[in-house]
């Protein structure tokens, strides 16, 4: 007999359909409902419905299509009920009234000695009734499983907060699953298990089939990529073993007696959590990220610091999500990730990403970059500054990734501190108000558009009209000069 076809809704035990009372189902013959599980419904009145069955149906029929020379001494309801279990039917149900009074008892020996169910449908109850009755426990099957596998999570990451996170979670998914969870190393050896412990074969096979997802030639290196996961049967029990994502050659291996709907989706969330919890400390990058936070703290120069995060230069990247969605922290983790940097810092609606030499961050679907100049350490607080001024001119003109580009200009050629000291002097009336300074900058690299600058500060447009007004009557100049406008913008970028 063919597999069936099991589709991906949970399938019906035909106990629970015989104990609909509404329907008032009769088995007759076959094995015992127990054993028997129904993946949908069909009707059919054809002679030989194989070629319209996928496997795993129950299939109902009212006897239109049995022939009045059909009887015990003909091979025709053999042949049907043959025909119906090759092509992997689960059960047969057939409506008495209106064309049969009774089941036909040739019909009954047939599926006894096929060993198909078949049920008695009574008159009062309609095979749309049964087909509907399906659906509907099929949905709360389905809504059971969801519930279920969604408590699994919620237990999971509450035992990944205790202050023993690995164990936690293995015990809370060995109870989950009713089986034994175990966490390999890199060196394959077990680290941390909980749960009934499986017989020699079982644990064997399981250290076996951990070597099948664990990479090659150990962390970090994979010259043949690995399954993530794999499974696997061995004396009664359900093997399965996760790679966990850190890629430092830890592995979640899960034994089990009985693999359930959802199993795959709790056992994988658990491995989530776990790469969360093993990744970090085997790699050393949270130690030398906390080690280098401290550092800061206490007084340490960037440029000391700069030797625990990677190798320099640097570039700042400021980022923000386009439209006006919520920026959510898993978001910003998922950004740095892109832009391979674990430097990530949420602030307010953008993110701030440090990233190292040799990573050029790309335009990104729903994010707007700006991105400054390489930088060593020491100018990091400067490159910081040019990131922000880049995203705030690439929303202003709908650019996905603004790049801060220096190049030689005609201001380079007066002495910095002479520069810095006329530049001083003249923006001298609006200095102390950094909102207009701002503003002003943002006006003039958008060629005083006021609805640009509007966006690119996320202020209303008269707030713009009123800000740069306030500037002019400050500075006692005509903003509508070109040369006025030239002679601003050196000197904001001396400040």
């Amino acid at each position: 007999m063919p597999d069936p076809a099991v589709p991906p809704t949970p399938p019906v035990p035909l106990t629970a359909l015989l104990a609909r009372e509404d329907l008032a189902l009769r088995q007759l013959a076959g094995p015992p409902a127990e054993d028997v599980v129904i993946h949908w419904v069909h009707t059919s009145e054809m002679a030989d419905p194989y070629p319209y069955l996928l496997g795993g149906e129950l299939l109902l029929s009212a006897g239109v299509h049995i022939p009045e020379t059909a009887g015990p001494a003909t091979s025709y309801f053999d042949d049907y009920v043959a025909r119906i279990t090759a092509a992997g039917g689960a059960a047969l149900g057939f409506g008495v009234a209106p064309v049969h009074d009774t089941v036909p008892e040739a019909l009954v020996a047939a599926c006894a000695a096929h060993g198909l169910p078949l049920l008695e449908v009574p008159p009062r109850t309609t095979f749309s009734g049964v087909a509907r009755a399906v659906w509907q426990l099929m949905a709360q099957a389905r809504l059971a499983g969801l519930r279920r596998v969604t408590e699994a999570q919620q237990s999971l990451a509450a035992a990944a907060s205790r202050p023993d996170p690995v164990a936690s979670v293995l015990r809370r998914l060995a109870q989950r699953l009713g089986g034994w969870a175990v966490l390999y190393g890199p060196e394959g050896a077990e680290i941390a298990r909980a749960g009934r412990e499986p017989g020699g074969e079982v644990r064997g096979a399981l250290t076996r089939l951990a070597q099948v997802v664990r990479p090659a030639d150990g962390p970090g290196e994979r010259p043949a990529p690995a399954p993530a996961s794999a499974t696997d049967t061995v004396a009664g029990s359900h093997l399965a073993a996760y790679a966990l994502g850190a890629g430092h050659g830890f592995v979640l291996g899960v034994a089990e007696p009985e693999r359930a709907a959802g199993d795959h989706t709790i056992a994988s969330a658990a491995a989530v959590l776990l790469s969360l919890l093993t990744g970090e400390q085997q790699s050393g990058t949270g130690a030398a990220r906390s080690s280098a936070l401290v550092r800061l703290l206490l007084g340490a120069p960037p440029e000391e610091v700069a030797p625990l995060l990677g190798d320099g230069p640097w570039t700042v990247v400021h980022a923000r999500p386009d439209g006006d969605d919520t920026l959510e922290p898993l978001a910003a983790s998922a950004l740095g990730a892109a832009l391979g940097s674990t430097l990530v810092d949420p602030a307010g609606d953008v993110v701030r990403v440090l990233v190292p030499a040799g990573r050029t961050p790309a335009p990104l679907p729903g994010w707007t970059l700006g991105v400054s100049a390489a930088v060593a350490p020491h100018d990091w607080p400067a490159a910081d500054t040019q990131a922000a001024r880049a995203l705030a001119r690439a929303r202003a003109t709908r650019t996905p990734l603004l790049r801060h580009g220096p190049r030689p200009a005609l201001a380079d050629l007066i002495p910095s501190g002479e520069a810095a000291a006329h530049a001083h002097a003249l923006l001298a009336p609006v200095a102390a108000h950094p909102a207009l300074t701002e503003t002003l900058r943002t006006w003039l690299s958008l060629h005083g558009g006021w609805d640009r600058t509007a966006v690119a500060l996320s202020v209303h447009r008269n707030t713009v009209r009123q800000r740069i007004a306030r500037c002019a009557t400050l500075l006692e100049t005509d903003l509508d000069d070109p040369d006025v406008r030239m002679e601003l913008w050196f000197a904001l970028r001396r400040l």
